[in-house]
């Protein structure tokens, strides 16, 4: 497993973009799909993905508020 896998998702994951933690997420999923992992390792990947999905939706429904903001509402009728 690489360097990042196992840690906290706090660790480095400010300075990460979205699409970087996309690839990450993309690479557990397919190691998992591939079914080769030992189990332990399996387990450990899949917490790992827990972690990465939570980080992508937390940067997805940060940025829908921030379009929300930014989007002019529609007058009241």
């Amino acid at each position: 497993m690489s360097g990042e896998e196992g840690g906290a998702i706090s660790e480095g994951a400010e300075e990460r973009s979205f699409e970087e933690l996309q690839r990450e997420l993309e690479g557990v999923v397919a190691r998992l799909e591939r079914g080769d992992v030992p189990v332990d390792d399996a387990i450990a990947l899949f917490r790992r993905g827990q972690e990465l999905y939570r980080a992508c939706v937390e940067r997805l429904q940060a940025a829908e508020l921030r379009i929300e903001e930014l989007a002019p509402s529609e007058p009241e009728r």
